[in-house]
C-alpha cells in the first residue's frame, strides 16, 4: 500500500488505518485473534495503528503490544496514533472530558508503557473540554513532544472553532484532525473543517467510514439509494461497493480508519486506495447523499 505524508510535518502513514476502538464494544481481548488481525493488517501494507483511551477495561494496548513486541518488524517500521482527554466517571460511568496536565501526562504514560514503546508518533487531543484553558492546555501538548513521549500532536472530535482556538496558542503544529466523516454523514465537506485540515497542509484521519455498516446494510431510503449508486460504479471498477465508499472519502485526501474484526472488511478499506473515481462518478455519489 502506499504511503502517504499526514502533513507537510507530520510521519509517512499507510493511506487505510486500522483502529482498536471497537474491540471495546465487541468485547475482544482475544490475543491469537489480535495477531491474526494485525498480520493481516501488515499483509495489507497497513502500518499504522490507532489507540484510543476507551480501551481501558480491555487493556487492548497491552495485547497489540506483546503481540508487536514477538514480531521481527521494528519499531520505526509501524506508525502509532493514540488519544487522550476522554475519561470515565468512577461513581456514574459517564464520560467526560479532562484535558488537565496530570490526566493528559498520565494517559500518555500509560499508554507508553501498555504499548510497550517510549513513543507515539501522534497523541491526539480528544474532544474539547470547555472547561481547559486553551492556552494551557496547548502548552501541555508542547511539553508532551518536548519529552519525546510523542513526535506530533493531532486533534480528534473537534469543531472548526476549536480547531482554530487550540492551534492559535501552539508554537507547533496540529498535523491531523481526527473526523466523522461518510457517505451518510458529509458536513465536514461544508462546515469548512475539511477546509481548515487542509489549508493546514495536512490530511483528516475518518472514523466511521462506513456509518457503522449502515452504507452496506441500513434500511433507511437514503441507505438504499446511495447503496443502488455505489452498485451500479462498481461494477464500472470491478469493485464493491465497500470499495467505492471508502474509495470516494479517499478522493478529497482522507485517511480512512477501519475497526471491523473482519479480515474481509480491512481488506476492502484497504485495496480501495488502488482505485481512483473518475470525477463525474465522485460527483454522481455525492449528489446522492444530498438527494433524500
Amino acid at each position: 500500500m502506499q504511503k502517504v505524508y499526514l502533513s507537510d510535518s507530520g510521519p509517512k502513514v499507510s493511506k487505510a488505518i486500522y483502529s482498536f476502538w471497537r474491540w471495546e464494544n465487541e468485547r475482544m481481548n482475544d490475543t491469537i485473534r489480535a495477531e491474526k488481525i494485525i498480520n493481516r493488517c501488515l499483509e495489507l501494507g497497513i502500518n499504522t495503528f490507532d489507540h484510543g483511551d476507551t480501551s481501558t477495561d480491555l487493556e487492548t494496548e497491552k495485547t497489540f503490544g506483546k503481540v508487536l513486541a514477538n514480531k521481527s518488524i521494528g519499531r520505526k517500521d509501524v506508525v502509532l496514533f493514540a488519544k487522550g482527554g476522554l475519561r470515565k466517571s468512577n461513581a456514574t460511568g459517564e464520560i467526560y472530558f479532562d484535558h488537565s496536565k496530570n490526566y493528559l501526562i498520565e494517559s500518555v504514560e500509560q499508554l507508553l508503557a501498555k504499548l510497550n514503546t517510549d513513543y507515539l508518533d501522534i497523541f491526539l487531543l480528544n474532544g474539547f473540554d470547555y472547561t481547559a484553558d486553551p492556552e494551557e492546555t496547548a502548552g501541555i501538548m508542547e511539553s508532551i513532544v518536548k519529552s519525546g513521549k510523542a513526535k506530533h500532536i493531532g486533534i480528534a472530535n473537534m469543531g472548526l472553532t476549536q480547531h482554530k482556538l487550540l492551534a492559535k496558542h501552539l508554537a507547533i503544529p496540529i498535523v491531523t484532525s481526527h473526523i466523522e466523516m461518510n457517505l451518510l454523514n458529509t458536513v465536514a465537506l461544508n462546515d469548512g473543517r475539511l477546509d481548515f485540515i487542509k489549508e493546514q497542509y495536512s490530511k483528516p484521519l475518518v472514523w466511521s467510514p462506513l456509518a457503522g455498516g449502515e452504507i452496506l446494510e441500513g434500511g433507511s431510503e437514503i441507505s438504499i439509494s446511495i447503496r443502488k449508486v455505489l452498485t451500479e460504479i462498481a461494477e464500472k471498477y470491478q469493485a464493491n461497493i465497500e470499495q467505492i465508499a471508502v474509495a470516494w472519502l479517499m478522493a478529497v485526501g482522507a485517511l480512512p480508519i477501519i475497526g471491523s474484526l473482519s479480515e474481509d472488511r480491512i481488506a476492502n478499506v484497504a485495496t480501495a486506495a488502488e482505485l481512483k473515481l473518475d470525477k463525474e462518478d465522485w460527483y454522481q455519489i455525492n449528489r446522492e447523499t444530498k438527494s433524500k
